[in-house]
């Protein structure tokens, strides 16, 4: 990790984190595990006004406050990266072995990508949401924000970085880099996702609840109006 090394990293990744106290250590000690000698730096964006999961984090990791909401953290981590290439991480979502690798190789295809979506449990029902979600987003072109979206720091300044939305910011963005032709790579492996949402409101109550804020969101209902269906954790 080089988050206080004088010379610029490699990739930015950059975690938005509302109470993830007992989520963030290990999933920077994953990162550092499957860096492969990448050199890169982690931005952490704490969306409590206490930062209350900074107090998690080693001397080497940044951490900074910012109004809760996904978009405006993810704005405020971009701002302050250092990197080329930006690496947006929910704190529940498991990077595969490679994916330092393949985000390198996927930034030659294209200026922005995402992973295919992989849900860490073995039950059937949770891998065959997994895979419709991974065969939607290849079909689309849009990526979820929990497939692990990356993309060239440059693109993302263009586009005007996540839209100030409570919800669908990762849609949004997505269908902005369409809208000006910009190609989008998926890559093949798959991110692991904790099953923890799904378990504590019930797979069909969750699954539903997702497809139709996402159907009501392409009919045209404001993300202001939609935030109201979906429970922060």
């Amino acid at each position: 990790m080089t988050a206080l090394d004088s010379d610029p990293p490699e990739l930015s990744i950059i975690i938005p984190v509302l109470n993830e106290g007992a989520t963030v250590l290990p999933l920077l000690d994953d990162l550092a595990r499957i860096s492969e000698g990448v050199p890169y730096e982690v931005i952490v964006v704490d969306g409590d006004a206490d930062g209350s999961t900074l107090h998690y984090l080693p001397p080497e990791v940044q951490g900074l406050v910012a109004p809760a909401g996904r978009g405006p953290q993810m704005n405020a981590g971009a701002h302050l990266a250092r990197a080329s290439t930006l690496l947006f991480l929910h704190a529940d979502v498991q990077l595969p072995e490679q994916a330092f690798s393949h985000i390198q190789q996927a930034l030659q295809q294209a200026p922005a990508g995402a992973f295919n979506l992989g849900i860490n449990s073995p039950r059937l029902s949770l891998q065959w949401i997994s895979q419709v979600a991974s065969w939607r987003s290849r079909l689309t072109r849009i990526p979820y924000g929990d497939q692990a979206i990356f993309i060239q720091r440059s693109t993302f300044m263009a586009v005007g970085g996540f839209p100030p939305i409570p919800i669908m910011e990762d849609v949004a963005l997505m269908q902005a880099l369409k809208r000006q032709r910009i190609p989008i790579w998926i890559v093949c492996d798959r991110v692991l996702v904790s099953p923890r949402r799904w378990e504590q409101e019930g797979i069909l109550q969750c699954t539903v609840r997702n497809w139709l804020i996402l159907a009501l969101y392409y009919l045209g209902v404001s993300p202001e109006r939609l935030i109201r269906w979906y429970r922060p954790q």
